[in-house]
């Protein structure tokens, strides 16, 4: 009887081959570190790495001294956040260890550098889809704000490009205050089958709310301070007037809205700590001293009101700082000030930190971990207090909200129309997931 010849085996794609050697050069990295320690240090190792650990301990406790005191003890914490990591060092000089510690970390450093390029080919796309910018925009309406980031809509002459495209400008005049949403409201009864805005990403997000009501595309120029929405969206922050070519050759991203209380938010809703001091009449005039000089109030809890938090079936009591953000930002980012890869997830990230004393404040180093840390992804939160308002820091703006709070996500609201040539969203960092890698280096 014929038997048929056995398949041969099946070859890996290079890219998987590529993974499966990165993967078990991380643990190569990561194993030849610790021989180094043992041969050379031996027992000392053990006591190498109590040192850093409390060292690392004992800046986090100093920091949150140095931030929620006043007078000499802040001070005196400031010494001691400064003195720590140079003690360790002296420590390991002394005992001929230096040399030693320096090179194990920097076989650690290389052992995370190969393991997160093993796992960046596990992780799912994380391009938004792009669609056709159609039909071409007959009437396009753009707002510019003069003063926003130093004076960009001037430096880069936004207004006469956009012109010379056949967009209408508004540009800010005056010194009073000027209703953004009404102006764009009138665009649209006027024609306006686009919004745009050349400014701060809280004058983009209440255009941005118009333009989605309506079911028009919206165009965001990076002539803002930070530009936070305009760095996830992947445009060109040197260069706003980059931005205008969507006009003429662009492409079309549909964008989720976080909104809060019925109004739109674009990049974050921030409570507690942060929009106390937001608040601040001082604050814009001076950010350093009047952020150095409100926290001790807020940390030992003499300002502010007491937030409880419900979302996702968690419940949060009394954080000091809580951050909403329209899709959650990149892996171990706490605080607001990194990248969302993609804005179409459908979700709002969650953070909050509560941090009571310095034994919690060392925990930290734990990471997601921590007792005084929470991160957490949901479709809606409210946030509640023991007073009828709360300051809350939409897009970096603070505006005074009645409780309860609630957050929600409009999933792909928004019609964004971007350059087709911009520079991209970078690929993510994937988290350092050791089970993980440890199959991708056994997968043959």
């Amino acid at each position: 009887m014929d038997t048929m010849p056995a398949a041969p085996p099946a070859l890996s794609p290079p890219g998987a081959r590529s993974q499966r050697w990165l993967a078990r050069l991380s643990f190569a990295l990561a194993g030849l570190a610790i021989v180094l320690l043992l041969v050379f240090a031996g027992l000392k190792s053990l006591a190498m790495l109590a040192v850093a650990v409390a060292a690392a301990a004992v800046s986090l406790a100093a920091a949150y001294v140095f931030l929620s005191r006043r007078g000499i003890l802040r001070w005196l914490s400031f010494g001691i956040f400064v003195l720590a990591p140079i003690v360790v060092i002296v420590v390991y000089a002394f005992r001929d260890l230096l040399w030693i510690a320096l090179l194990s970390a920097g076989l650690w450093l290389l052992a995370s550098m190969t393991a997160r390029a093993a796992l960046a080919g596990e992780q799912p796309d994380w391009h938004m889809p792009e669609y056709p910018a159609r039909p071409p925009a007959r009437h396009p309406y753009l707002i510019m704000n003069p003063k926003s980031g130093g004076g960009k809509v001037e430096k880069f002459d936004l207004k006469p490009k956009a012109e010379a495209l056949g967009a209408e400008v508004f540009l800010f005049g005056g010194s009073g205050p000027v209703d953004v949403a009404e102006v764009a409201r009138q665009a649209v009864a006027g024609g306006a089958d686009l919004l745009g805005v050349a400014g701060g990403d809280g004058t983009q997000a209440l255009v941005a709310g118009i333009a989605a009501e309506h079911d028009i595309p919206f165009l965001v120029i990076s002539a803002g301070t930070r530009n936070h929405f305009a760095l996830d969206l992947g445009l060109d922050r040197e260069d706003p007037a980059a931005c205008l070519s969507a006009l003429r050759d662009g492409v079309e991203l549909r964008v989720d809205l976080g909104v809060i209380n019925g109004q739109t938010f674009v990049n974050n809703a921030s409570f507690g700590a942060y929009a106390e001091i937001v608040e601040t009449p001082a604050y814009r005039d001076d950010k350093r001293n009047t952020t150095l000089n409100t926290l001790p109030d807020l940390l030992q809890g003499h300002r502010g009101a007491r937030l409880h938090v419900r979302g996702d079936g968690v419940l949060i009591d009394a954080p000091q700082a809580l951050l909403v953000s329209n899709n959650p930002y990149g892996t171990g980012d706490i605080a607001g000030l990194g990248r969302r890869t993609r804005l179409d997830g459908g979700i709002l990230g969650v953070v909050s930190v509560a941090v009571s004393n310095a034994a919690q404040a060392a925990g930290l180093i734990r990471g997601r971990h921590s007792t005084g840390l929470t991160v957490l992804t949901t479709k809606q939160i409210e946030i509640t207090a023991d007073v009828p308002q709360i300051p809350v820091g939409v897009d970096g703006e603070s505006i005074l909200m009645s409780t309860p709070v609630t957050c929600t996500v409009s999933p792909g609201a928004l019609r964004v129309w971007v350059p087709r040539e911009r520079p991209g969203v970078p690929a993510p960092t994937p988290p350092l997931n050791w089970t993980r890698l440890r199959h991708l280096a056994g997968r043959g």
